[in-house]
């Protein structure tokens, strides 16, 4: 057993000083940058954690200070994605690394402490973000090869694999945490509040979420050939119609009932919606 635990602790701390080294690579493209700053001064106090020689017991608390650097140093790398418009040529391993880097929380917490859930080590918010961040980056990414039809035409297998991924990260985000049940015995002083967490919709991002799933579902029903990808089985794939009607509805129904006027548009919705049906 404390075998087991000197090596959990050596593991992450490997992964702590891997991640100060490309931190450190980072900033010098751009000293001033947010998220790269906190990251830096969180990697400090890990490292002097270490070099004191810290418990092992406090593993729990490393992996919450590690996924953190984790986000922001992704963040930064996504954004240069993003300001590039995808080039064709290296976003294709660049998104796969950064899925990884943005999985690895995850994984580590499930191996590291094994007698909690994950969710429990990381927190919920932390574990929806893990998801969001991944969803929302292929769903920028395909926003972007969507725009390319003559990339499309050649590479429809990769367009669709990415669309698949990319729901099925936005719709773990959404099952994180379980919906309010109204008889739970919860008591409510307003009723939209209530009808919100009754459909387990928690934070304006799980709205955004809901409208990117659905955005997703009608490029992938657009695009979708039966004969692509021949070696999936047939009972892996999504339903994308079903998934994007059923989400949309749900999108249409709460910014055009308890959130009318606040700024939500449902008209994309509506119309991806009078395809999708």
């Amino acid at each position: 057993m404390a075998d087991d635990c000197r090596r959990q602790a050596f593991e992450l701390e490997r992964r702590i000083f891997e991640l100060d080294n490309k931190c450190a690579s980072l900033r010098t493209e751009k000293q001033d940058d947010d998220y790269l700053q906190n990251a830096s001064s969180i990697l400090d106090k890990l490292k002097s954690f270490y070099r004191q020689g810290g418990e092992s017991n406090s593993l729990p608390k490393l992996l919450q200070d590690y996924t953190q650097v984790i986000l922001d140093i992704t963040f930064y790398e996504e954004n240069k994605l993003v300001d590039q418009e995808f080039p064709e040529d290296c976003s294709p391993f660049k998104i796969q690394q950064l899925l990884q880097d943005l999985t690895e929380p995850e994984v580590l917490a499930g191996r590291l402490v094994p007698a909690q859930e994950v969710q429990s080590v990381l927190g919920l918010e932390v574990l929806e973000c893990l998801y969001w961040r991944r969803g929302a980056l292929l769903y920028m990414y395909c926003h972007t090869l969507h725009q390319r039809k003559q990339w499309i035409k050649k590479n429809k297998a990769t367009f669709l694999k990415c669309l698949q991924e990319g729901v099925r990260y936005l719709m773990r985000m959404l099952q994180v945490r379980n919906s309010v049940k109204l008889n739970d015995g919860v008591v409510f002083h307003d009723s939209a509040t209530a009808n919100f967490l009754a459909e387990g919709i928690f934070s304006d991002t799980h709205l955004l979420t809901m409208m990117y799933i659905g955005e997703m579902c009608f490029w992938a029903v657009k695009y979708e050939d039966c004969s692509v990808d021949s070696t999936e089985r047939k009972e892996d794939r999504l339903h994308f119609r079903d998934i994007g009607t059923q989400i949309l509805h749900k999108y249409v129904l709460v910014c055009d009932g308890p959130l009318q006027g606040q700024g939500w548009n449902t008209e994309n919705a509506k119309e991806i919606l009078s395809i999708l049906q």
